[in-house]
């Protein structure tokens, strides 16, 4: 079977096993994204093993561009969310409460994993870089989940309207410190030089270049509204613009003969151009409704194929407990972080008790964001060809992803606890029925 046919198969057979996971999460009460983790768990090589290890892994190569997709509209949708005016209403409390409850989580993720490195972790696999990268995606929340809890019970107070702006800015913080520590570690990774130039200036080069790359994009699209007033045709422009962007940074500017080597943030170049787009774009209102029905399939292959990447082949060896060592530093100290960050940051703005009380506890999902920068990680780690290498973006990705799945799972439940002892849910009130009704 060739790898085309086998790729069209597969991916027609993921979007039916995504369909159906998400009616049974719908039964449970669980959100979509868990159950599309679920369902490519279920058809990846470890399950189902519709096709052998060696097909699937070319199957997963053929289509790895789909993962660079879905990454890029991510990112727009969160740039989305920095429209002024609500920036404005919000004012400096969610700045400030973002800023340390994000940096929060990472301090806490990376002090945590270091002690582990010391007492031994060291000595059975754990790397800095790895600590580095697992600090930098701690600051990511995933704002779905989130909102479908409030949403769903009608949340209203002071925590919810903290909440909402909170979950939208912290993966851009998340964005900009995976930049800088991911770039580190690969220094550290690769053995190169640690200089000031290759440790600070090209990453910073590369967050500036690529936030400016985006920006004109996204004074190219706002303008060109003006002549694309249809909802139809500026929805193309949106995607006209992310897959330019997305094309743009995955290429290498060593090939271009530059002296020095640095690409593009995707994520930082599409969330620039995603928020310049929202601020200056004229009558887009309805576009992110129509984007939101382009992009729901890709969103689910994204979330399907990295539950497909779960090698549970690293849980049959010597490195099952350190997995699961690992995995739990991450789950208990990003909480803790996430949740005293958020206190710090409410007292400093003197919010209202409740929210210093409650609000880290709503900020326990994870998912897109962190999914998709694990996935960057592994793929740079997977290129250079190296075993250690490769075995450490293995490991940093399947801690990622068990995370992710135990966060989905609890992350909502433990929301609408913090909501409702914040008494912003209001206690479910059976309806009499009418006489009308009893007839």
């Amino acid at each position: 079977m060739s790898i085309v046919i086998a790729s069209i198969l597969w991916v027609g057979i993921a979007i039916g096993v995504g369909l159906l996971m998400s009616k049974l999460m719908k039964l449970i009460h669980f959100p979509n994204v868990t159950g599309y983790l679920l369902g490519g768990i279920l058809i990846g090589p470890w399950v189902l093993g519709l096709f052998n290890q060696e097909l699937f892994n070319n199957i997963l190569s053929s289509i790895s561009w789909i993962s660079d997709i879905a990454l890029g509209f991510i990112a727009f949708t969160i740039g989305g969310s920095f429209k002024l005016s609500a920036l404005k209403k919000v004012g400096k409390r969610a700045t400030v409460i973002t800023v340390f409850e994000a940096l929060g989580g990472a301090a806490i993720v990376i002090g945590g994993l270091f002690i582990g490195y010391f007492a031994g972790l060291k000595d059975m696999g754990l790397t800095i870089p790895m600590i580095l990268i697992l600090g930098s995606i701690a600051c990511a929340t995933a704002p779905a989940a989130t909102l479908l809890v409030i949403q769903q019970y009608k949340a209203e107070g002071p925590v919810t309207r903290t909440l909402i702006p909170v979950v939208a800015f912290d993966d851009g913080v998340a964005l900009i410190a995976f930049a800088i520590l991911f770039a580190i570690s690969k220094i550290l990774a690769i053995g190169g030089s640690f200089d000031v130039m290759t440790a600070l200036v090209i990453p910073l080069l590369e967050i500036v270049i690529s936030l400016v790359i985006g920006a004109i994009f996204g004074f190219i699209i706002s303008f060109a509204t003006r002549w694309f007033t249809g909802r139809g045709n500026r929805m193309m422009l949106c995607i006209f613009a992310v897959l330019v962007c997305t094309g743009l940074s995955l290429i290498d500017t060593e090939t271009l003969g530059w002296g020095f080597s640095f690409q593009l943030s995707n994520l930082l170049t599409i969330m620039a151009m995603g928020a310049v787009y929202v601020n200056m774009a004229r009558g887009i209102e309805n576009t992110g409704m129509f984007l939101d029905k382009f992009t729901a399939p890709i969103f689910m292959l994204f979330f399907i194929i990295s539950g497909a990447n779960l090698n549970f082949g690293i849980f049959m060896n010597e490195n099952a407990i350190l997995i699961v060592i690992i995995a739990a530093i991450y789950l208990l100290c990003r909480v803790l972080g996430k949740w005293s960050g958020a206190a710090i940051g409410a007292g400093i703005t003197k919010c209202e008790p409740n929210v210093k009380k409650y609000l880290g506890f709503t900020l326990i999902p994870q998912a897109g964001v962190a999914l998709g920068l694990a996935s960057n990680a592994e793929l740079f780690f997977t290129s250079t060809g190296n075993e250690n290498l490769i075995f450490i973006g293995e490991l940093l990705y399947t801690c990622i992803i068990v995370s992710t799945i135990i966060y989905e799972l609890v992350g909502p439940l433990v929301t609408k606890w913090a909501l409702t002892q914040a008494k912003e849910i209001a206690p479910s009130i059976k309806k009499k029925p009418s006489p009308k009704e009893n007839s």
